[in-house]
């Protein structure tokens, strides 16, 4: 009788801790944040490779690009691959992607060069308003591209990553996509799209380069693959991009200028399972300048940099 006792008193509890379960459970779904399947294409991931360590050690050299035909030369030396991705062979023949003209064309008369920031409020150790984060870099980076080079720059300068207000990031890639289409389409001789950023970091790491006593933010590029991998299979992620390689040959020609120029002050180029904001158009770049822990100083002398850059690879 006693054990049947406990029994009877037992009963009870699991139905209880299913009621209290579902609850739970209904009540968070109330308060995640709403996210389509399109948005969580579109977002950057939390995993960054991004370690001091993986930081320090990548000093590139001068590459002769005949030392960069597999994938595990491209990964040694160029690439950090995200988990949730995969490289295939077909996208990334590295003769092909050189082959890949990346110069503008200045068929059309008018702005060739659009810097937008789908996360405009991202700020540096030293900001004290938007105007001194990634914004005040993109408007810099337009001042250099027009002065030096003579090319109309559009910037574009609206809170994506805002919502009444109030930051909020989920969302922002599609929040981004129709306002800057729209820009295109008013605007066809636009053939340069720049979306700036900078990174997240440990506060403890500072992505930084000493280069003749001069402090610069070290700069990354970045690329999504539109393919995730499943069980070492590459699959689609259901959002593609048609000028996949157009952007890959970019990022690579501007990874190999940079090294080459100035070794040490690059990372290598992060590659993603999605697509972001680089199927727009077709010379499409993604940059993370720098991270909060950079300094404005040290991000407007790269700034310089990539300006420079992007003169030799698509201007001049």
């Amino acid at each position: 009788m006693r054990n049947s006792g406990r029994r009877t008193r037992r009963l009870p509890i699991v139905p209880l801790f299913a009621a209290i379960l579902i609850f739970s459970v209904s009540n968070i779904k109330k308060h995640e944040p709403k996210q389509t399947a399109q948005a969580r294409f579109y977002e950057l991931a939390t995993a960054r490779l991004t370690t001091s360590a993986n930081v320090d050690a990548y000093e590139p050299q001068v590459y002769d690009v005949e030392n960069l035909k597999t994938l595990s030369d491209l990964t040694n030396n160029i690439y950090a691959v995200d988990k949730k991705t995969i490289m295939t062979p077909e996208l990334f023949d590295i003769d092909e992607l050189l082959s890949i003209d990346c110069k503008l064309s200045g068929k059309t008369d008018g702005p060739k060069v659009l810097i937008f920031h789908t996360h405009a409020n991202e700020l540096y150790a030293d900001s004290s308003c938007k105007a001194e984060g990634v914004c005040g870099a993109g408007e810099y980076l337009k001042q250099l591209l027009e002065e030096k080079y003579g090319v109309d720059v559009i910037h574009v300068t609206e809170d994506f990553d805002k919502i009444d207000g109030k930051l909020q990031r989920n969302g922002a890639y599609e929040r981004m996509e129709p306002y800057i289409k729209k820009i295109l389409a008013e605007n066809p001789s636009i053939e340069l799209a720049i979306d700036l950023h900078r990174d997240g970091v440990s506060e403890n790491l500072r992505l930084v380069k000493d280069i003749n006593g001069k402090k610069y933010a070290k700069i990354m590029f970045f690329n999504g693959l539109c393919q995730k991998n499943q069980n070492g299979q590459a699959v689609s992620v259901g959002l593609e991009n048609p000028y996949l390689k157009q952007n890959l040959a970019l990022s690579l020609k501007m990874q190999l200028a940079l090294d080459k120029a100035y070794p040490g002050l690059s990372r290598k180029i992060y590659l993603n399972a999605y697509r972001y904001s680089l199927h727009m158009t077709g010379k499409s770049m993604l940059v993370e300048l720098g991270a909060q822990t950079n300094t404005r100083e040290e991000i407007n002398n790269s700034i310089e940099i990539l300006a420079e850059l992007i003169g030799e690879v698509v201007i001049e």
